[in-house]
């Protein structure tokens, strides 16, 4: 009996920190799951500017083409009244 316990020991040894891990990741498994799903419903601040930051310049290349197309009918409508300094 004792010569099975001491074979078996060094294997239960070898397979404890095994277990160790698993008990520690089944443990923290919700707090990292809570932690992400937090992480996903919130806007940092960084990403808040970033966002803000793409919409403007989204905003500003949308004026720029309008001024672009306005300015250019205006140049098409002087032209045809007959003017000759339309620029």
């Amino acid at each position: 009996m004792k010569k099975t316990i001491l074979l078996a020991a060094p294997l239960l040894l070898l397979t404890l920190p095994g277990c160790v891990r698993t008990v520690a990741s089944v443990v923290t498994a919700p707090v990292r799951a809570t932690s992400q799903v937090v992480d996903w419903t919130t806007t940092s601040q960084e990403e808040a500017d970033r966002n803000y930051g793409r919409k403007m310049r989204k905003q500003e290349a949308r004026e720029g083409r309008e001024m672009k197309r306005q300015e250019k009918e205006r140049r098409r409508q002087c032209r045809e009244a007959g003017y000759r300094d339309c620029d």
